[in-house]
Protein backbone atom coordinates (compact mmCIF):
# COMPACT_ATOMS: atom_id res chain seq x y z
CA UNK A 1 0.00 0.00 0.00
CA UNK A 2 1.26 3.36 -0.88
CA UNK A 3 1.93 6.37 1.11
CA UNK A 4 0.98 9.37 1.46
CA UNK A 5 3.15 11.83 0.93
CA UNK A 6 4.01 14.24 3.84
CA UNK A 7 5.25 17.36 2.02
CA UNK A 8 3.25 20.68 2.68
CA UNK A 9 2.64 22.45 -0.98
CA UNK A 10 4.19 26.00 -0.73
CA UNK A 11 4.51 28.01 -3.81
CA UNK A 12 8.36 28.22 -5.77
CA UNK A 13 9.04 24.39 -4.40
CA UNK A 14 10.20 21.99 -6.96
CA UNK A 15 9.50 18.31 -7.12
CA UNK A 16 9.42 15.34 -9.10
CA UNK A 17 6.59 13.07 -10.17
CA UNK A 18 7.01 9.52 -10.38
CA UNK A 19 7.67 9.71 -14.26
CA UNK A 20 10.50 11.62 -13.36
CA UNK A 21 8.88 15.38 -14.79
CA UNK A 22 9.82 18.21 -13.08
CA UNK A 23 7.36 20.93 -11.83
CA UNK A 24 7.24 24.05 -9.73
CA UNK A 25 4.18 25.19 -6.97
CA UNK A 26 2.64 28.08 -8.85
CA UNK A 27 -0.39 28.71 -6.61
CA UNK A 28 -1.85 27.17 -2.89
CA UNK A 29 -5.42 28.50 -2.56
CA UNK A 30 -6.62 27.00 1.15
CA UNK A 31 -9.71 28.32 0.66
CA UNK A 32 -10.85 26.33 -2.02
CA UNK A 33 -8.29 23.85 -1.19
CA UNK A 34 -6.38 23.50 -4.24
CA UNK A 35 -2.42 23.71 -5.59
CA UNK A 36 -1.49 24.66 -8.84
CA UNK A 37 1.36 23.52 -10.78
CA UNK A 38 3.07 23.78 -13.69
CA UNK A 39 5.64 21.45 -15.17
CA UNK A 40 8.80 22.10 -16.88
CA UNK A 41 7.27 22.00 -20.20
CA UNK A 42 4.86 24.54 -19.02
CA UNK A 43 2.04 22.93 -18.70
CA UNK A 44 -0.24 23.83 -15.61
CA UNK A 45 -2.42 21.17 -13.39
CA UNK A 46 -4.15 21.55 -11.00
CA UNK A 47 -4.61 19.43 -7.45
CA UNK A 48 -7.18 18.99 -4.54
CA UNK A 49 -5.30 18.48 -1.16
CA UNK A 50 -6.33 14.92 -1.22
CA UNK A 51 -5.05 13.88 -4.71
CA UNK A 52 -2.00 16.36 -3.43
CA UNK A 53 -1.33 14.13 -0.73
CA UNK A 54 -1.53 10.74 -3.16
CA UNK A 55 1.43 11.96 -5.62
CA UNK A 56 4.44 9.81 -5.30
CA UNK A 57 6.57 12.84 -5.62
CA UNK A 58 9.86 13.70 -4.21
CA UNK A 59 11.88 16.94 -3.76
CA UNK A 60 13.76 18.46 -7.02
CA UNK A 61 15.67 21.27 -7.23
CA UNK A 62 15.09 24.27 -9.46
CA UNK A 63 16.36 23.57 -12.96
CA UNK A 64 19.37 25.63 -14.19
CA UNK A 65 17.21 26.93 -17.02
CA UNK A 66 13.77 28.71 -16.22
CA UNK A 67 13.29 29.44 -19.56
CA UNK A 68 12.48 26.04 -21.17
CA UNK A 69 8.72 26.27 -21.03
CA UNK A 70 8.89 29.60 -23.06
CA UNK A 71 10.16 27.94 -26.39
CA UNK A 72 9.07 31.38 -28.10
CA UNK A 73 11.75 33.37 -26.31
CA UNK A 74 14.86 33.80 -27.67
CA UNK A 75 17.88 33.96 -25.55
CA UNK A 76 18.92 37.63 -26.30
CA UNK A 77 15.50 38.31 -25.22
CA UNK A 78 16.02 37.23 -21.89
CA UNK A 79 18.10 40.43 -20.84
CA UNK A 80 21.16 38.78 -20.29
CA UNK A 81 24.56 37.07 -22.23
CA UNK A 82 27.15 34.82 -22.29
CA UNK A 83 29.40 37.21 -20.49
CA UNK A 84 30.32 37.01 -16.25
CA UNK A 85 27.80 39.01 -14.87
CA UNK A 86 29.20 41.52 -11.50
CA UNK A 87 26.99 43.03 -8.88
CA UNK A 88 28.80 46.35 -9.99
CA UNK A 89 27.42 45.24 -13.64
CA UNK A 90 23.80 45.42 -12.45
CA UNK A 91 21.68 48.61 -12.53
CA UNK A 92 19.57 50.14 -10.06
CA UNK A 93 15.87 51.18 -10.60
CA UNK A 94 17.00 54.42 -9.73
CA UNK A 95 19.43 54.93 -12.38
CA UNK A 96 16.86 55.93 -14.76
CA UNK A 97 15.16 58.52 -12.43
CA UNK A 98 16.28 61.69 -13.54
CA UNK A 99 17.91 63.59 -10.27
CA UNK A 100 16.78 66.79 -9.07
CA UNK A 101 19.14 69.46 -8.72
Amino acid sequence: MMEDNLYQPAVGDWYKNSLGQSFEIVAVDEDEGTIEVQFYDGELEEYDMDTWRMLEITPAVAPKDWSAPFDDIEKDDLGYSDGVMRPEDWSSPLDDVDRLD
